[in-house]
Protein backbone atom coordinates (compact mmCIF):
# COMPACT_ATOMS: atom_id res chain seq x y z
CA UNK A 1 0.00 0.00 0.00
CA UNK A 2 1.54 3.25 -1.11
CA UNK A 3 0.79 6.24 1.87
CA UNK A 4 1.37 9.86 2.33
CA UNK A 5 2.97 10.90 5.51
CA UNK A 6 2.65 14.64 6.63
CA UNK A 7 4.95 15.88 9.17
CA UNK A 8 7.01 18.63 10.09
CA UNK A 9 9.36 16.93 12.77
CA UNK A 10 12.27 15.67 10.64
CA UNK A 11 13.60 13.35 13.54
CA UNK A 12 9.69 12.19 13.94
CA UNK A 13 9.23 11.64 9.78
CA UNK A 14 12.70 9.75 9.64
CA UNK A 15 11.39 7.51 12.32
CA UNK A 16 7.72 6.67 11.30
CA UNK A 17 8.98 6.48 7.13
CA UNK A 18 11.89 3.66 8.52
CA UNK A 19 9.51 2.15 10.56
CA UNK A 20 6.77 1.90 7.34
CA UNK A 21 8.83 0.96 4.72
CA UNK A 22 10.52 -2.15 7.09
CA UNK A 23 6.65 -2.61 6.97
CA UNK A 24 6.52 -3.11 3.07
CA UNK A 25 4.25 -0.26 2.70
CA UNK A 26 5.69 2.58 -0.15
CA UNK A 27 5.67 5.84 1.39
CA UNK A 28 5.75 9.65 0.63
CA UNK A 29 7.06 12.24 3.56
CA UNK A 30 6.06 15.71 3.00
CA UNK A 31 6.39 18.71 5.66
CA UNK A 32 3.70 21.13 4.76
CA UNK A 33 -0.40 21.33 4.41
CA UNK A 34 0.31 22.92 1.07
CA UNK A 35 2.30 19.76 -0.08
CA UNK A 36 -0.52 17.56 0.92
CA UNK A 37 -2.75 18.59 -1.11
CA UNK A 38 -0.14 19.02 -4.08
CA UNK A 39 0.70 15.40 -3.81
CA UNK A 40 -2.65 14.37 -2.99
CA UNK A 41 -3.76 16.03 -6.21
CA UNK A 42 -0.82 14.01 -8.41
CA UNK A 43 -0.57 10.84 -7.18
CA UNK A 44 -2.73 7.93 -6.30
CA UNK A 45 -2.43 6.87 -2.08
CA UNK A 46 -4.20 3.92 -0.40
CA UNK A 47 -3.86 6.43 3.06
CA UNK A 48 -2.54 9.66 4.35
CA UNK A 49 -1.09 10.44 8.02
CA UNK A 50 -1.93 13.82 8.84
CA UNK A 51 -0.01 15.85 11.23
CA UNK A 52 -2.33 18.79 12.68
CA UNK A 53 0.73 20.88 13.40
CA UNK A 54 2.08 21.74 10.09
CA UNK A 55 3.38 25.07 8.67
CA UNK A 56 0.62 27.04 6.29
CA UNK A 57 -2.09 24.60 6.09
CA UNK A 58 -3.27 23.26 9.64
CA UNK A 59 -4.02 19.47 9.12
CA UNK A 60 -7.66 20.58 10.20
CA UNK A 61 -7.50 22.31 7.08
CA UNK A 62 -5.93 19.86 4.92
CA UNK A 63 -8.43 17.45 5.88
CA UNK A 64 -11.34 19.63 5.15
CA UNK A 65 -10.33 20.62 1.88
CA UNK A 66 -9.92 17.25 0.42
CA UNK A 67 -13.48 16.10 1.70
CA UNK A 68 -14.62 18.84 0.34
CA UNK A 69 -12.50 17.88 -2.90
CA UNK A 70 -14.36 15.00 -2.77
CA UNK A 71 -11.52 12.48 -1.56
CA UNK A 72 -12.59 9.27 0.17
CA UNK A 73 -8.87 8.40 0.99
CA UNK A 74 -8.98 7.20 4.74
CA UNK A 75 -7.02 9.96 6.84
CA UNK A 76 -5.32 9.28 10.26
CA UNK A 77 -4.74 12.46 11.92
CA UNK A 78 -1.62 12.31 14.10
CA UNK A 79 -0.58 15.23 16.80
CA UNK A 80 0.70 16.42 20.41
CA UNK A 81 -2.74 17.50 21.24
CA UNK A 82 -4.72 15.31 23.00
CA UNK A 83 -7.56 17.63 24.71
CA UNK A 84 -11.21 16.01 23.77
CA UNK A 85 -11.94 19.43 21.50
CA UNK A 86 -9.10 18.89 19.19
CA UNK A 87 -10.17 15.08 18.57
CA UNK A 88 -13.54 15.46 18.37
CA UNK A 89 -12.26 18.54 15.46
CA UNK A 90 -10.28 16.14 13.68
CA UNK A 91 -12.99 13.92 13.11
CA UNK A 92 -15.52 16.91 12.01
CA UNK A 93 -13.24 17.33 9.74
CA UNK A 94 -12.99 14.21 7.89
CA UNK A 95 -10.65 12.14 9.82
CA UNK A 96 -11.29 8.36 9.79
CA UNK A 97 -8.61 7.89 12.85
CA UNK A 98 -7.20 10.02 15.39
CA UNK A 99 -4.08 8.99 17.18
CA UNK A 100 -1.70 11.15 20.06
CA UNK A 101 1.88 11.63 20.19
CA UNK A 102 3.88 10.23 21.92
CA UNK A 103 2.60 7.03 20.21
CA UNK A 104 3.72 3.10 20.15
CA UNK A 105 4.82 2.22 16.69
CA UNK A 106 3.13 -0.66 16.90
CA UNK A 107 -0.51 0.39 17.58
CA UNK A 108 -0.12 3.17 14.53
CA UNK A 109 0.69 -0.09 11.71
CA UNK A 110 -2.82 -1.36 13.63
CA UNK A 111 -4.46 1.67 13.19
CA UNK A 112 -3.49 1.43 9.13
CA UNK A 113 -4.41 -1.95 8.94
CA UNK A 114 -7.75 -1.30 10.10
CA UNK A 115 -8.42 1.68 8.19
CA UNK A 116 -7.01 0.09 5.06
CA UNK A 117 -9.59 -2.92 5.63
CA UNK A 118 -12.28 -0.13 4.98
CA UNK A 119 -11.39 2.41 2.51
CA UNK A 120 -14.74 1.75 0.76
CA UNK A 121 -16.43 -1.01 2.28
CA UNK A 122 -15.10 -3.49 5.21
CA UNK A 123 -12.59 -5.60 3.91
CA UNK A 124 -10.83 -8.83 6.15
CA UNK A 125 -7.81 -9.48 7.59
CA UNK A 126 -7.40 -12.54 5.85
CA UNK A 127 -7.46 -12.31 1.82
CA UNK A 128 -8.07 -15.48 -0.07
CA UNK A 129 -7.67 -15.85 -3.56
CA UNK A 130 -8.25 -19.24 -4.55
CA UNK A 131 -6.17 -21.61 -2.31
CA UNK A 132 -3.76 -18.49 -1.68
CA UNK A 133 -4.24 -16.86 1.38
CA UNK A 134 -2.74 -14.11 3.13
CA UNK A 135 -2.88 -12.99 6.38
CA UNK A 136 -2.13 -8.77 6.39
CA UNK A 137 -1.54 -8.65 10.29
CA UNK A 138 0.97 -11.26 9.88
CA UNK A 139 2.20 -10.31 6.72
CA UNK A 140 2.42 -13.83 5.68
CA UNK A 141 0.80 -15.76 2.90
CA UNK A 142 0.14 -19.42 2.26
CA UNK A 143 -1.12 -21.76 -0.68
CA UNK A 144 -2.83 -24.41 0.03
CA UNK A 145 -1.12 -25.07 3.53
CA UNK A 146 2.37 -24.43 2.18
CA UNK A 147 3.80 -21.46 3.46
CA UNK A 148 5.32 -19.16 1.21
CA UNK A 149 8.31 -16.96 1.64
CA UNK A 150 9.15 -13.43 0.61
CA UNK A 151 10.48 -9.76 0.96
CA UNK A 152 9.02 -6.79 2.23
CA UNK A 153 8.37 -5.62 -1.03
CA UNK A 154 7.13 -9.26 -2.81
CA UNK A 155 4.37 -9.08 0.13
CA UNK A 156 3.49 -5.02 -1.00
CA UNK A 157 3.44 -6.42 -4.20
CA UNK A 158 1.15 -9.58 -3.70
CA UNK A 159 -1.29 -8.13 -1.18
CA UNK A 160 -1.97 -4.73 -3.68
CA UNK A 161 -3.21 -7.59 -6.19
CA UNK A 162 -5.07 -9.96 -3.56
CA UNK A 163 -7.32 -6.68 -2.61
CA UNK A 164 -7.63 -5.93 -6.45
CA UNK A 165 -8.09 -9.91 -7.56
CA UNK A 166 -9.23 -10.53 -10.62
CA UNK A 167 -8.60 -7.15 -12.40
CA UNK A 168 -6.40 -6.66 -14.27
CA UNK A 169 -3.17 -3.63 -13.45
CA UNK A 170 -0.83 -2.53 -15.52
CA UNK A 171 2.90 -1.05 -14.48
CA UNK A 172 1.73 2.43 -14.01
CA UNK A 173 -0.92 1.32 -11.42
CA UNK A 174 1.22 -1.16 -9.70
CA UNK A 175 3.69 1.48 -9.06
CA UNK A 176 1.26 3.82 -8.03
CA UNK A 177 0.52 1.83 -5.22
CA UNK A 178 3.64 -0.46 -4.15
CA UNK A 179 6.44 1.85 -4.70
CA UNK A 180 6.58 5.26 -4.07
CA UNK A 181 7.59 8.75 -6.06
CA UNK A 182 11.35 7.49 -6.26
CA UNK A 183 10.61 4.87 -8.79
CA UNK A 184 12.21 4.84 -11.94
CA UNK A 185 9.16 4.06 -14.61
CA UNK A 186 11.63 3.06 -17.18
CA UNK A 187 13.02 0.25 -15.24
CA UNK A 188 12.21 -3.38 -15.57
CA UNK A 189 11.61 -3.80 -11.36
CA UNK A 190 8.15 -4.45 -11.53
CA UNK A 191 8.50 -7.44 -14.22
CA UNK A 192 11.66 -8.51 -11.98
CA UNK A 193 8.96 -8.89 -8.91
CA UNK A 194 6.05 -10.12 -10.63
CA UNK A 195 8.52 -13.32 -11.89
CA UNK A 196 9.38 -14.00 -8.68
CA UNK A 197 6.25 -14.30 -6.81
CA UNK A 198 5.24 -16.15 -9.85
CA UNK A 199 8.17 -18.64 -8.91
CA UNK A 200 7.13 -18.45 -5.21
CA UNK A 201 3.31 -18.85 -5.61
CA UNK A 202 2.60 -21.02 -8.23
CA UNK A 203 4.42 -24.07 -7.02
CA UNK A 204 4.66 -27.42 -8.76
CA UNK A 205 1.26 -29.22 -9.87
CA UNK A 206 -0.31 -26.15 -8.88
CA UNK A 207 -2.73 -24.09 -11.11
CA UNK A 208 -1.12 -20.76 -11.84
CA UNK A 209 -2.96 -17.58 -10.43
CA UNK A 210 -0.35 -14.92 -11.70
CA UNK A 211 -1.07 -14.36 -15.49
CA UNK A 212 0.16 -11.48 -17.56
CA UNK A 213 -1.94 -9.77 -19.91
CA UNK A 214 -0.25 -9.00 -22.80
CA UNK A 215 -0.86 -5.67 -23.60
CA UNK A 216 -2.90 -4.99 -20.51
CA UNK A 217 -0.80 -5.71 -17.48
CA UNK A 218 -1.04 -8.49 -15.03
CA UNK A 219 -4.08 -10.25 -13.33
CA UNK A 220 -4.10 -12.34 -9.83
CA UNK A 221 -6.72 -14.72 -9.80
CA UNK A 222 -7.55 -18.40 -11.42
CA UNK A 223 -7.71 -17.70 -15.75
CA UNK A 224 -11.43 -17.76 -16.65
CA UNK A 225 -10.31 -17.66 -20.24
CA UNK A 226 -9.04 -21.43 -19.90
CA UNK A 227 -11.76 -24.22 -20.02
CA UNK A 228 -11.13 -26.96 -17.85
CA UNK A 229 -9.30 -29.25 -20.05
CA UNK A 230 -6.99 -26.36 -20.86
CA UNK A 231 -6.18 -26.13 -16.95
CA UNK A 232 -5.26 -29.45 -16.26
CA UNK A 233 -3.13 -29.84 -19.55
CA UNK A 234 -1.44 -26.20 -18.04
CA UNK A 235 -0.66 -28.12 -14.76
CA UNK A 236 0.25 -31.49 -16.00
CA UNK A 237 2.79 -29.03 -18.47
CA UNK A 238 4.25 -27.46 -15.23
CA UNK A 239 4.55 -30.25 -13.58
CA UNK A 240 6.32 -32.21 -16.17
CA UNK A 241 8.88 -29.32 -16.12
CA UNK A 242 9.26 -29.91 -12.32
CA UNK A 243 9.81 -33.33 -12.72
CA UNK A 244 12.69 -33.18 -15.50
Amino acid sequence: MRLLFAEDDPGVQRFVVKGLKEQAYAVDAVCSGDAVLEQAEINSYDLIILDVMLPGLSGFEVCRRLRQAGSKIPILMLTARDAIEDRVAGLDHGADDYLTKPFEFRELLARLRALLRRPVELKPALLSVANLTLDTAAQSATRAGRRISLTHKEYALLEFRARNHGRVFGRVEIAEHVWDETFDPFSNLIEVYINRLRRKIDGPRELPLLHTKRGSGYMLGPNDDLSDSEARNKIKSVSKKNDV
